[in-house]
C-alpha cells in the first residue's frame, strides 16, 4: 500500500549584499511555505550581514536599502534561528523523506544564498530541510518561449508578471516571492498533460 505524500515547497526570495554567495551575505529572505498548492506560512525577514565589510553600494541600491538600514536589522545568528523555527514546524529535519522543494525566480542563486547562511551560521546540514529538486518558473518561460506559446521581450520577473498580469514590487523579497508563487500556479495550469 503506497502512504500518499504532501507536497511540500518553499518559495524563497533574497536580497543580497552582492552576487557572490561565499562572500556576500542575505539582507531581505522572504518565504513562503506550501503545502499541497496551499499556503501554510509565510514570513520576511530583514538579516543584518554577516560581513560588512563586503557589503556592495550597487547591491543596496538593486533592493533600495542603506547601510543604516543594514544596522537596525535582525543579527543573522537571531534570523537563522526565527528561520529554522519556521521550517520546523513543517519539516522533520531528521527524515530524509520529509524535505522542501525549494521554488524561487532563478531558483539556483537563492538556494546558493540560502546554502551559505547556513553555513555562516554554523549548520553545515542545509540539506535537512530542502531536496536537490528546484522548482524555477523561470526555465518554463524559456520553454513555452521557444515552443512559440509566448513572446517576452525579456525574462526578468517584472516583464513576465505584466504579461500575465501579476502586481509585484520589483526588488521587495516578499512582493517578489508572492509573485513568483502566483507566476509557478499559472504556468503549471498551462504545461498541465491531458490524460
Amino acid at each position: 500500500m503506497e502512504i500518499e505524500q504532501d507536497v511540500k515547497t518553499l518559495f524563497i526570495d533574497t536580497e543580497t549584499t552582492g552576487l557572490l554567495a561565499w562572500k556576500h551575505d542575505i539582507i531581505q529572505l522572504a518565504y513562503i511555505v506550501d503545502i499541497n498548492g496551499e499556503v501554510k506560512d509565510e514570513g520576511h525577514l530583514f538579516i543584518q550581514p554577516c560581513d560588512f565589510t563586503t557589503v556592495q553600494e550597487r547591491a543596496l541600491k538593486v533592493s533600495g536599502t542603506t547601510l543604516q538600514q543594514l544596522a537596525d536589522y535582525t543579527p543573522s545568528g537571531e534570523a537563522y534561528e526565527t528561520f529554522v523555527e519556521a521550517l520546523s514546524v513543517h519539516v522533520d529535519r531528521f527524515n530524509k523523506n520529509d524535505k522542501f522543494s525549494p521554488a524561487g525566480y532563478n531558483i539556483s542563486f537563492d538556494v546558493d544564498f540560502l546554502s551559505q547562511f547556513f553555513k555562516k551560521n554554523g549548520d553545515k546540514y542545509y540539506g535537512s530541510f530542502f531536496s536537490w529538486t528546484k522548482i524555477d518558473p523561470m526555465y518554463i518561460l524559456y520553454y513555452l518561449n521557444f515552443m512559440g506559446v509566448i513572446k517576452l521581450p525579456d525574462f526578468k520577473l517584472a516583464t513576465a508578471c505584466t504579461y500575465f498580469g501579476i502586481e509585484t514590487d520589483a526588488h521587495n523579497a516578499l512582493s517578489d516571492i508572492r509573485a513568483t508563487r502566483e507566476l509557478t500556479y499559472i504556468l503549471k495550469d498551462q504545461l498541465k498533460w491531458t490524460k
